[in-house]
């Protein structure tokens, strides 16, 4: 067990102002919880409230395009976040569920949704006795149960979910999730965690033992691969340029960006103007502008003036592009 009382009395005095958790709409609840996956909240805010200005209900996001939702994403990376909020949002609608689904087995059925994100909706929005261990709760976990087993793989991750049921305060999951969280995230924090201070070190068996710093353990992180991507940049006299969608299934898909040739090798690719580094892979890139009197015609391209890029959802490389030119017309 974990004393719940000196938790909650530190998260009362030490908790940040975030605009999620003033409310239980459910709705702003699942929007937080979409966009702060693999994003820092400072980054996160911006987009949250971008999303709940332009699309205030779910019936607003379920009408819109996908390229509406993709622009609106921009920059935000992990793309599929994007896809699957407009799926669900859509799926809300078709089954009746609007404003939002109230029973976990609804919830847990929307795409780009976990036992983790459902357990968040379900406890901040409803109260409902569910635990929400994200990966600042997974650090929290390993260092109170001492568990040196990777939280990332299949049979670490049951484990720390057994954990979190059986630390869970079924009175007040709303609060102790929230708590718990916000430990993990400024606390009890991967680098140097002042443990002395922490409201919890009296339960913490890592502490206890001096394996704090060695926890939690990763499993072994897959070797980035390497990517060689030649953009070529069309421009005719009147300041027109070609775009072309991504449709397949890889990184980025559906988003906007200039003409592709794929090299096979650094040094088919000749040289490098930007690196830019994926969760798996990195990719070098090349970047050329290319004057012509006539746009060539290229399969899957559209025609567009250069100076409405902006109007369609781009990859953050190409975006560090544009931001690095002046305008080449």
């Amino acid at each position: 067990m974990i004393n719940h009382s000196a938790l909650y009395h530190w998260y009362e005095s030490s908790k940040r102002e975030l605009p999620w958790r003033d409310t239980t709409n459910a709705y702003r609840i699942w929007l937080s919880e979409i966009i702060l996956q693999q994003t820092r909240v400072q980054q996160g805010m911006d987009y949250w409230w971008r999303f709940v200005e332009r699309f205030p209900q779910v019936e607003d996001l379920a009408n819109a395009t996908e390229d509406e939702v993709m622009l609106l994403w921009q920059g935000l990376g992990y793309y599929s976040r994007a896809r699957n909020l407009h799926k669900a949002a859509k799926l809300i609608v078709s089954n009746g569920w609007a404003p939002f689904p109230t029973r976990f087995e609804d919830v847990i059925q929307l795409p780009g949704v976990g036992e983790y994100t459902a357990g968040a909706i379900m406890s901040f929005a409803y109260n409902a006795p569910y635990p929400a261990a994200d990966g600042n709760v997974y650090r929290v976990l390993s260092r109170l149960m001492d568990c040196d087993e990777p939280f990332d793989t299949t049979a670490g991750k049951k484990r720390f979910r057994q954990y979190a049921w059986e630390l869970l305060d079924r009175e007040q999951p709303r609060l102790h999730n929230s708590a718990i969280m916000e430990l993990g995230a400024i606390f009890c924090t991967p680098g140097q965690p002042d443990c002395p201070h922490c409201p919890l070190s009296g339960n913490c068996r890592a502490y206890a033992s001096g394996t704090v710093s060695l926890l939690p353990v990763r499993k072994p992180r897959t070797p980035l691969k390497d990517r060689y991507l030649h953009y070529t940049i069309y421009l005719n006299p009147d300041g027109f340029t070609l775009l072309h969608q991504r449709k397949e299934k890889d990184i980025w898909h559906h988003l906007w960006e200039f003409p592709l040739a794929e090299c096979a090798s650094s040094e088919e690719l000749g040289r490098e103007d930007f690196r830019h580094v994926l969760s798996h892979q990195r990719l070098h890139a090349k970047f050329d502008i290319c004057r012509v009197n006539d746009l060539p015609t290229l399969p899957d391209c559209i025609t567009i003036p250069f100076s409405s890029i902006h109007e369609y959802a781009l990859s953050r490389l190409t975006l560090r592009f544009l931001e690095s030119i002046e305008q080449p017309y």
